[in-house]
């Protein structure tokens, strides 16, 4: 199935404003993540929307999802690339990514060392899902056959029942599946993540993904002032001011160190847009947020303009371009999701099960530094460390 590639049209009279974490380790690299609390928070209704309303745990990518560690999933189970996961544009353009495939299958798979850590690019909707899969299915190694059967240890079930699924209809019938534990973020995960104050249980957002109501520079200094993106900004006459230009484009995650969001999280006001799970409310689509490097599309994201990136690109579930791409979420399991609630005093008992079937385990608050953090031995020497606040809500997980 040929992907189709999109191009993000400008749209007239849009100013370029359009425009503790945890860490899940994979051998020779690890995958940063963040944890979003604040459980019942009030959705974002400031322009005309209403998103950011979570009323669950969860963990958000630190970063985009890296050229690198897409590297290690094609040479983990792209041998064949039955399903299109690897697009030669990512190596022959430009703009891509510079992950560059050798063989006429086997195919093996290597991205250039100084673009490694920048964000991968030309990926479809499909090929997130697929890397999603393989997350929630503890990154194995194996050869996709094209019979999704055999397949759906590796990249076909997971997160996503795809099945094979390779048309923009077949994907777009794709929902998350209730025991997930990785995914792409849903729209309302990805807002939360970016804009909200992570003040409590509030409806409370900032304008931009950098902490600021005020729009973002695109300037990479060192040490980084903050709020800062990755994005061009347009002058007339030309040239135009991006924040990098060639070779690379594109910088590496995480690089305007101090123009985080109130969660932690890096780049989603800039460097590529980014797939999130929910269908567009625009309809028959699958949606994109954030904020691009560039060329005539390029913005620094905010939350004002949020439904016009999806109006004006309207993608689909197999289109690609050199400023898309994702992350991903991570859930924190059923039991925690379920919301410990009320409040608990020093000395108390209480039990706490890691999900159906599994014997409670027990557990004794201790209040440290004002708050209470309960320490649980969830058998087998697993710990689990749930960091509670003073009125006994919980608010952040490290596992």
């Amino acid at each position: 199935m040929l992907k189709k590639m999109i191009t993000f049209a400008a749209v007239a009279g849009l100013v370029l404003a359009l425009a503790p974490a945890a860490r899940a380790e994979y051998g020779e690299w690890t995958m940063p993540m963040v944890t979003v609390g604040n459980l019942g928070n009030g959705p974002d209704t400031r322009y005309g929307g209403s998103y950011g309303a979570v009323d669950y745990f969860y963990n958000i990518g630190k970063y985009e999802v890296t050229a690198g560690q897409y590297t290690d999933f094609l040479n983990a189970v792209a041998a064949t690339d039955i399903y299109g996961l690897y697009d030669t544009n990512m190596w022959s353009e430009d703009q891509g990514c510079k992950i560059e495939r050798s063989g006429s299958g086997p195919y093996t798979y290597i991205v250039a060392s100084d673009y490694a850590n920048r964000p991968v690019n030309y990926v479809g909707w499909g090929d997130a899902a697929r890397f999603a899969n393989w997350l929630h299915n503890d990154r194995p190694t194996g050869t996709l056959t094209g019979d999704p059967l055999q397949d759906a240890g590796l990249t076909e079930d997971g997160a996503y029942y795809l099945n094979g699924a390779m048309s923009n209809g077949a994907l777009y019938a794709v929902g998350r599946e209730a025991d997930w534990k990785w995914a792409i973020p849903t729209v309302d995960e990805w807002h939360k993540a970016a804009y909200h104050q992570n003040d409590g249980a509030t409806g409370n957002y900032f304008d931009y993904p950098t902490s600021s109501d005020s729009p973002p520079s695109n300037d990479l200094v060192d040490p980084d002032p903050g709020n800062n993106s990755t994005f061009m900004i347009d002058l007339d006459p030309d040239p135009d001011d991006d924040t990098i230009g060639s070779p690379y484009w594109r910088t590496e995650v995480g690089a305007h160190e101090n123009s985080g969001s109130p969660y932690g999280t890096f780049d989603q006001g800039g460097n590529v847009f980014e797939w999130y799970e929910t269908p567009s409310r625009w309809g028959g689509k699958r949606g994109i947020r954030g904020g691009a490097y560039r060329p005539y599309w390029s913005v620094a994201a905010s939350a004002q303009k949020a439904d016009i990136v999806d109006y004006a690109d309207y993608p689909n579930g197999t289109d690609f371009s050199p400023g898309l791409g994702f992350r991903v979420s991570e859930a924190l399991g059923a039991s925690f999701i379920s919301a410990q609630s009320g409040r608990w005093d020093a000395g108390d008992v209480d039990t706490w099960a890691e999900g159906p079937g599994v014997a409670p385990a027990v557990y004794n608050p201790v209040i440290v530094n004002g708050g209470y953090t309960v320490t649980v031995d969830a058998g087998g020497g697993v710990g689990r460390s749930l960091l509670i606040t003073d009125s006994g809500t919980v608010i952040s997980r490290s596992h």
